[in-house]
């Protein structure tokens, strides 16, 4: 497939966005708080997308800030085929850090959407105006309802993809560490949380992004999950190709 220019994937290799609420945030980052989009273009976003939760899920990457996630507040199947996303920023009132860093919007793929052929994407929304194409992958069923196991997905931006675990919406793991461990074979690395953590008793889906490079294949990549006691050497498949 057509490969892009990396660009501000900068805070999340190592740094990364967590979910909550249909939405992934977690790199940390100091700054002066802002108002939501405040780091955002209307205009000519960069935005990219992944397979996820075999089809059932789409993860969207958008940059801004990574306190102030923007959440899918609409996802429709045109009569064309494409997926059009409506996003909205949380509310003006909400303090945002005035980092720019990708960060994960969960959507879920509307009735209709067959995650083993091509979609294309239009994104709208506040301060949001933008397209992504996704590629079918083979094998992903897509419908039904979620087997809450973690899973992963390329998007079109060379060494990105999305990672989904599920848990405590209040306790999202923390990447530590992404590295290539093999020809086809990505690990991640999870801080290990302390011993004391208080967390919510809720089951959500928790996004990050991730970048990797080093890989020799450009599919069929497996991930291992580790250092973490919530996932002990779990190993998934990445969906597509990077």
């Amino acid at each position: 497939m057509d490969r892009r220019t990396p660009s501000l994937l900068a805070g999340l290799g190592v740094a990364l966005l967590l979910g909550g609420a249909l939405a992934g945030c977690a790199s940390s980052s100091g700054g002066t708080a802002a108002t939501p989009g405040a780091s955002e273009s209307s205009t000519d976003a960069e935005i990219t997308a992944a397979w996820l939760d075999d089809g059932r899920l789409i993860g969207l990457v958008t940059q801004g800030s990574s306190t102030c996630v923007p959440a899918a507040e609409d996802a429709q199947l045109e009569a064309d085929g494409s997926l059009s996303v409506t996003l909205v920023e949380p509310e003006e009132t909400t303090p945002c850090t005035r980092d720019l860093v990708p960060r994960v919007t969960l959507v879920d793929a509307p009735e209709g959407v067959d995650p083993s052929k091509d979609l294309a994407i239009t994104v709208g929304g506040d301060n949001f105006a933008g397209t992504a194409e996704l590629d079918g992958v083979d094998g992903l069923a897509g419908g039904g309802t979620t087997d809450y196991l973690p899973s992963a997905g390329w998007t079109d931006e060379d060494g990105e993809f999305v990672l989904l675990t599920w848990g405590s919406s209040s306790c999202a793991p923390v990447i530590q560490d992404v590295a290539a461990t093999g020809p086809a074979e990505v690990t991640v690395t999870f801080v290990t949380p302390p011993a004391d953590q208080v967390c919510t008793m809720d089951m959500a889906p928790r996004a990050a992004v991730a970048v990797v490079d080093g890989l020799e294949e450009d599919s069929d990549v497996s991930l291992i999950l580790a250092g973490s006691a919530e996932f002990d050497s779990v190993r998934v498949p990445i969906y597509g190709s990077n």
